[in-house]
């Protein structure tokens, strides 16, 4: 089974030939960037010591000649490594869908519909009631075979099967699993078995039900997540008024209000009113956050209070949430590699079923016997059970306020290594605080040293002066009288409170106007080691204190680190951020990782994340804003987590943690490889049981009635093992 998992990383090079001035690299990547021949030849010449250089996309490599005294093949393959990876998005995207690639033919269970599968399965209870009354006037000629009811009410149920295996023979070349399910219900009405055909159905059915129930709990999981939940709205009509109209009705430039309680329907900016929205179904952000005119607001989200009209900017599916609904909606079409496994495997074995029926009829004249060769097969159940298993695990998520894009992510987190994570918003919570009071003398109080820090932060939106006025709100302190407010970009803010000019900064803004930082050296030493950023406060030319101001951890986050490290068994957590190295040391010590890297601008990260992959690590990138996505976009998968989430990060990344509760991270490790457990056991489950319904059945010591009872039965049994996903409680430490 270990063939499914076969992963070349498709940006690792090697080399292949080598003789003195003449080497032949090998890269995956080469077979899907022929559009960029001429440009990689362009970077490969302009290399010192080149001669000549040919791409092979069909074999995926590079024949080069060089100057054996300015060149080697070591050098040259990192070179190489290099200008490759500058097209990396575009080899995975192509890799990816290669890997989809599935039949060309196969019915989409997740467009059936319940109601439609239980009347059928209701009706083909009636027949097999009907055919159990009725079997001794059912008669044995090929007229009263064909045309009885029973005949005729299987053949009516069959349809679809019928026409699914038809067309998989006409463009795909061979059968798939309702080719083989049609032969046999025909084979089996045929040798008057009107019962074994019409119990073939009624099972098969039952499976069916069961994985398009658990497609549907996902799709309406999913919708209730991030419903616009409502089918009207308030519409401003063109001389001023407001008319109730249906959400249809509304397109890009017009106007609708939202009243307090209410969901935004459109994307948008407010053009007049303000208020508080709850953004948590969108970015993740527990708090609302205070809107005005010009301000971006998003279908999905709540007013809490406040009146907005709200001009549109994209309506119905082109809204950021429909997008992101789509996506996951259409996820089953992602298929994991596991699943494809199943399908390729399925193919595999429905000839040899056929080939069976040959052999068993040719050695024992016995239809029954060869029948039994066509009723039990492994694909149904192999294929059923996965896509069941993998539905389900993305609807337990979406009741969980996890968003997965894709059966194939579920697959890439259960065999990831390697964690990245961004700092601010994602470790942290994305709002700074005042940690540290400290007055230069006993003369001044913390309370006072903190009302002048804030007289002079009051107009600041900046985020530590908000976490100063925040500090003061809840000391109970009052802002003390000032005069205009003058800002010093980069460095710090001056006002005056009555007589006496406050300022208040860093060290540079503090030396710049002759005041002495030294009586606080050693404050500030201990405050800057523990990760916190400091800034002075002073009145005339005296410093009376200093403040110090962290973005604290967000709760549960090192537990989360914990149980990724030990439960999850990830053996690589790296700390990747913009932030100044003290602030990345000290985050990194705090939480246990294993490494960290600091000041890096978002290509940094995603060139970080492409090294690692090249590398052949398993990587899970987890960050929350735009600098995150390119990271997020090159990742094995991206998990967009945080207080601070942007739409950029949630259409880029793999998952969405739309909850603030770190502790979802580790249990979607868990509920990922709890899924691909079940899975394998279903595997061989399958395997195991209908293997030995085919000997029973060849050396007849079964009946073909029972052969297909034994193998829907097994069918369902193992479609029941995935649908026990949907009963995990993901907040519990242990999935298993």
């Amino acid at each position: 089974m270990a063939a499914y998992n076969e992963n070349i990383s498709v940006l690792k090079c090697s080399v292949i030939h080598s003789l003195p001035g003449r080497v032949r690299i090998g890269c995956k990547a080469l077979e899907y960037l022929s559009e960029f021949n001429t440009d990689m030849l362009q970077k490969i010449h302009n290399c010192i010591g080149i001669y000549s250089a040919a791409i092979s996309n069909v074999t995926s490599n590079i024949l080069i000649h060089y100057n054996k005294t300015d060149q080697s093949p070591d050098l040259l393959l990192e070179s190489l490594e290099n200008i490759i990876t500058q097209y990396a998005l575009h080899a995975y995207q192509n890799e990816l869908i290669k890997k989809d690639v599935g039949p060309k033919h196969e019915r989409k269970l997740n467009d059936e519909s319940i109601t439609k599968i239980v009347l059928e399965l209701v009706f083909t209870s009636g027949l097999i009631a009907y055919s159990l009354f009725k079997k001794a006037a059912l008669g044995q000629s090929f007229f009263s075979r064909i045309f009885n009811v029973p005949a005729i009410g299987t053949i009516a149920l069959a349809i679809p099967l019928f026409k699914s295996g038809f067309m998989a023979i006409k463009e795909n070349k061979r059968p798939n699993a309702d080719a083989l399910e049609s032969l046999a219900i025909i084979s089996s009405m045929l040798s008057n078995r009107p019962i074994s055909s019409l119990t073939i159905l009624l099972l098969h059915n039952m499976a069916e039900l069961m994985t398009v129930y658990a497609m549907q709990r996902t799709k309406n999981a999913i919708r209730d997540l991030l419903s616009v939940n409502g089918d009207s709205v308030w519409k401003v009509m063109p001389d001023g008024s407001l008319l109730k109209v249906d959400i249809s009705e509304v397109g890009v430039n017009d106007e609708v209000v939202v009243h307090p309680g209410e969901k935004v329907c459109v994307d948008g900016l407010i053009s007049s009113g303000a208020g508080l929205i709850d953004q948590s179904a969108i970015t993740g952000e527990y708090m609302p956050a205070s809107k005005s005119i010009d301000d971006e607001v998003f279908a999905g989200t709540v007013v809490k209070s406040g009146t907005l009209t709200i001009k549109a900017s994209a309506v119905g599916d082109k809204t950021a949430v429909a997008r992101i609904i789509n996506i996951v909606e259409n996820a089953p079409s992602k298929k994991a590699a596991i699943q494809n496994y199943a399908d390729r495997l399925s193919e595999v074995l429905i000839p040899v079923n056929l080939a069976l029926f040959g052999i068993v009829f040719f050695v024992t004249k016995d239809i029954g016997r060869a029948l039994n060769m066509l009723v039990i097969d492994y694909s149904c159940g192999i294929k059923l059970s996965t896509a069941t298993a993998l539905s389900a695990s993305i609807n337990i998520a979406a009741k969980n306020r996890v968003l997965i894009k894709g059966s194939n992510v579920i697959e890439q987190l259960a065999e990831s290594d390697t964690l990245i994570l961004d700092k601010t918003g994602t470790l942290t919570k994305g709002r700074p605080e005042v940690v540290s009071l400290l007055p230069v003398s006993s003369r001044i109080s913390q309370m006072e040293l903190l009302e002048y820090a804030a007289a002079a932060e009051e107009s600041s939106t900046h985020p530590m002066a908000t976490a100063v006025l925040n500090k003061l709100k809840t000391r109970g302190g009052q802002i003390k009288k000032h005069g205009t407010v003058l800002v010093t970009t980069g460095k710090g803010v001056e006002t005056t409170v009555g007589k006496k000019i406050v300022r208040v900064g860093n060290k540079r803004f503090m030396n710049e106007n002759k005041i002495h930082t030294h009586p606080l050296v050693d404050q500030v030493r201990k405050l800057s080691l523990s990760g916190e950023n400091v800034i002075y406060v002073s009145v005339d030319k005296e410093v009376i204190g200093v403040l110090g101001i962290r973005d604290p951890l967000r709760d549960n986050m090192r537990k989360a680190i914990n149980r990724l490290r030990f439960d999850s068994k990830i053996d690589d957590i790296i700390l990747l951020t913009g932030d100044q190295e003290q602030q990345a040391e000290v985050v990194s010590n705090r939480l246990g990782m294993d490494r960290y890297d600091y000041e890096l601008m978002p290509e940094d990260k995603a060139k970080s994340v492409l090294q690692l992959k090249a590398e052949g690590c398993k990587v899970v990138m987890v960050g929350d804003g735009i600098n995150d996505a390119p990271a997020l976009a090159y990742s094995d998968v991206g998990i967009a987590m945080g207080s601070t989430i942007t739409d950029i990060a949630m259409e880029t990344a793999d998952i969405t943690i739309a909850g603030d509760n770190p502790l979802m991270l580790p249990a979607l490790f868990t509920l990922s490889r709890t899924t691909m457990k079940i899975i394998k056991q279903n595997f061989a489950a399958s395997i195991g049981i209908n293997s030995l319904g085919l000997l029973l059945g060849g050396a007849g010591a079964i009946s073909v009635f029972m052969g297909a009872l034994l193998h829907n039965s097994s069918t369902v049994l193992v479609v029941g093992n995935s649908l026990r996903i949907l009963f995990v409680d993901l907040r519990k430490r242990n999935l298993q």
